[in-house]
């Protein structure tokens, strides 16, 4: 796979990350299928039991419409929308790596304009194993043009905890406070390689991932030059990359 114009990956997990919730329970509990849900999950693992219940709601009647139009209801802070479209517009190859159902994902991302700003959705996979791949073919594709790849990875569930072990002293980890993947960090942060840059909502993600990649293309002097095409408004990017002040440095882990 191409690695993104501008040298930088950014990994996003979905659902508590992009999402404020999860979306399986989103679309279990609007349907009215929560009992029936819980039921399957005393006998079965979870992506097996969310399978499961889809394949009654089929039966029941309930249609891929009902289910797309329960996923345009879910919440999604506007700051990570102009998050993820500040990136896209910088350059960044954008992916998604997630347990959650990919059409679930699409559903939302569709609704929201953010479908065509990712380039690889992976689903139901070993975070760090699907993260090695990713690190792989991105560093590769680099590579092969005389370039390198830097890695940001957003998560906040406990399977990021492990794709973070793997980057590395260039790379950056922005692990979402109050989510399990802080909490381990916070027990051994000396594991980590990457930086480290706790964010806890939509805002300071707004505020935060734009400007770390613009840090990353002064620092690589890869910032592109302004004016900005036509599809991309000035306003989504941080006032850094407009003014070319100096970015923010590595912030201190704090319980």
């Amino acid at each position: 796979m191409a690695a993104g114009k501008n040298g930088i990956t950014v990994v996003f997990d979905f659902d508590k990350t992009i999402i404020d919730v999860d979306s399986d329970n989103w679309v279990v509990d609007a349907l009215g299928a929560t009992h029936d849900f819980d039921r399957l999950l005393s006998t079965m693992p979870w992506n097996t039991a969310i399978d499961a219940i889809m394949g009654e709601l089929h039966a029941r009647g309930r249609t891929l419409r009902d289910v797309a139009d329960v996923l345009c209801t879910v919440p999604l802070d506007p700051c990570i929308v102009a998050a993820i479209k500040a990136c896209h517009a910088l350059g960044c190859d954008l992916r998604i790596l997630s347990d959650a159902n990919r059409f679930f994902i699409d559903a939302v991302l569709d609704h929201h304009g953010l479908g065509g700003c990712f380039s690889d959705i992976t689903t139901n996979s070993s975070h760090g194993q699907a993260l090695d791949r990713i690190v792989r073919t991105s560093s590769s594709a680099a590579a092969a043009g005389g370039k390198k790849q830097r890695f940001i990875y957003l998560g906040d569930g406990r399977g990021d905890y492990c794709p973070s072990l793997r980057l590395g002293r260039e790379d950056m980890v922005m692990p979402r406070k109050g989510f399990p993947v802080w909490d381990l960090i916070c027990e051994d942060p000396a594991r980590l390689q990457a930086e480290v840059h706790p964010w806890s909502n939509g805002a300071e993600m707004e505020e935060m991932l734009p400007r770390l990649v613009a840090r990353v293309l002064i620092e690589e002097e890869k910032l592109p030059p302004l004016p900005l095409p036509l599809d991309c408004k000035l306003e989504l990017l941080p006032a850094a990359v407009q003014d070319g002040l100096p970015m923010p440095a590595l912030l201190p882990i704090n319980h």
